[in-house]
């Protein structure tokens, strides 16, 4: 039998939903390349987020980058002509090393920015010293480039389990999922992109899109999805804010 520990948020100014699964297999969740992530965790122990209150009139748009060099500014640009300058980019430090310009400007924008380790290898078939050490070198990238301290943390691929929830956590992070999977590096077509996010939108949805080079319909389906966004009421936030000053309790769901 599979148990499911559902972390409900007690609103303060913004609440959360945290979704645990205890000792074994838990609920399964969508990773970034297509493929199933189960999600696992101690009881009372580290646990993964990957929505927000749904009472909350607000959802979050992240960003993945770990490639490539010629998305990411047109992503930026289409941003800001839409005024949105609170989404969360989850970068790999590798590639963010490379691309100083991109980060600044993203922070310049008034984005927040989370990290994903600095190889981009699956956490899940490493040794633990090797994982703790990927995040830590990232850390020290991202702190030479001038970024605040960084605690929000997306495994490479989406892929963790409970020893990658025990370590993110004893290094201060907390491990960010997702609730809306846009598939747009399938490049499935701009439409099928839109329909992805929008369709199943509700309050407190985390939104994954990409602005690594892979996702080459992203920029174009980004205004759409935005304008959907504003017309069915809801405001964009970052994760951060989505989490903000939550007090959160056990439900057990068998």
């Amino acid at each position: 039998m599979n148990f499911f520990f559902i972390m409900n948020g007690k609103k303060v100014k913004q609440t959360l939903i945290v979704v645990v699964a205890a000792f074994f297999t838990a609920g399964v969740l969508y990773i970034e390349n297509g493929a199933l992530a189960p999600v696992f965790s101690s009881e009372g122990g580290p646990t993964a987020i990957y929505k927000g209150e749904e009472k909350e009139k607000k959802v979050a748009l992240t960003f993945n980058i770990s490639w490539g060099d010629t998305k990411a500014i047109p992503i930026l640009d289409e941003l800001k002509n839409a005024g949105i300058k609170n989404t969360t980019f989850f970068l790999s430090a590798s590639w963010a090393e490379r691309h100083p310009d991109i980060v600044e400007r993203i922070i310049k924008d008034g984005h927040e920015i989370g990290s994903m380790g600095y190889n981009y290898d699956n956490y899940t078939g490493m040794e633990e010293a090797k994982v703790k050490r990927d995040i830590l070198h990232a850390q020290d990238v991202f702190k030479s480039l001038g970024v605040k301290k960084i605690n929000l943390l997306r495994p490479p691929n989406g892929n963790f389990d409970k020893t990658v929830l025990k370590i993110a956590d004893s290094l201060g992070y907390t491990v960010i999922h997702w609730s809306i999977d846009s598939k747009d590096w399938k490049n499935p077509g701009t439409e099928k992109i839109i329909e992805n996010v929008v369709k199943p939108l509700n309050g407190g949805d985390i939104i994954l899109l990409h602005a690594s080079d892979s996702a080459k319909q992203t920029e174009k389906a980004l205004s759409p999805i935005i304008n959907e966004i504003k017309e069915m009421g809801y405001q964009n936030a970052s994760v951060s804010s989505l989490l903000a000053n939550a007090e959160a309790k056990e439900k057990e769901i068998k």
